[in-house]
């Protein structure tokens, strides 16, 4: 599946032309599902897990393209069916080692195709519950950011902190902690000037990046059902949720 150029013109740089692509990064193995392939592959509701995510950014009319990084050996995402959403979905096969890894490769690929003031919405290829309305959310209150930010919610567990035998340390105050979702929405240079100077290894999603660039993101308020799966106790309830509500 190759990567159709996206047409710029003189007035794409401007803030209030700025273009909306999504990039998902599935190069991962997904071993924690404890599946024969990549956990982006298996079967959520009857469709690949990828494709619930994929399937809702290409259906938002603000979404110009969705990119989905894919290991460069990856065989699986050409069997999947793709048609209903036209045009919007492209695959880069240029996945790396880690996430960040593979935003980085995914955003040097897209370099001829966007603009520097661009938003990219990173968004988990784990993530199936997410929905219109928090993607428009998303883009209602980042618009007119200098930064960009990220969905999240607050925590409202108590937090504890564990010795490496899994006894009790202490009590963590979940004051002013927010649990970070996806997507994280950035401008196209401002994330990869940011993925650039920071140490891979410590950034686990975009945020972070910018974060390590001396930028706060803005938190916008997320959805509990907004889940990550990541163990079997998750695709069951990701199913449900998609069952019961779409």
């Amino acid at each position: 599946m190759s990567v159709e150029r996206v047409d710029t013109d003189s007035g794409a740089a401007a803030a209030s032309n700025s273009r909306y692509v999504a990039l998902v990064p599935a190069a991962g193995s997904g071993t924690r599902l404890g599946a024969g392939m990549p956990k982006q592959y298996q079967l959520l509701a009857g469709l690949p897990l990828i494709q619930h995510a994929v399937s809702t950014l290409a259906a938002h009319p603000q979404i110009e393209r969705v990119y989905v990084v894919l290991a460069p050996n990856d065989s699986h995402f050409v069997s999947c069916d793709w048609g209903a959403l036209g045009v919007k979905v492209s695959a880069l096969y240029c996945g790396g080692d880690t996430r960040a890894a593979s935003v980085r490769n995914g955003l040097a690929e897209l370099s001829t195709q966007l603009s520097a003031s661009d938003w990219v919405m990173v968004h988990d290829a784990a993530r199936p519950c997410l929905t219109e309305a928090d993607v428009d959310r998303l883009i209602q209150t980042l618009s007119a950011s200098a930064v960009g930010g990220l969905l999240a919610v607050p925590v409202a567990d108590t937090l504890k902190r564990a010795t490496a035998e899994g006894l009790v340390l202490d009590t963590q105050s979940r004051e002013h902690l927010w649990q970070a979702q996806t997507p994280q929405m950035f401008r196209y240079q401002r994330l990869v000037a940011a993925l650039a100077r920071a140490d891979l290894a410590t950034v686990t999603d975009e945020a972070s990046a910018i974060e390590q660039s001396g930028f706060q993101p803005q938190l916008v308020l997320g959805s509990a059902m907004n889940l990550k799966v990541t163990y079997p106790a998750d695709q069951t309830l990701a199913e449900l949720i998609l069952l019961r509500f779409n």
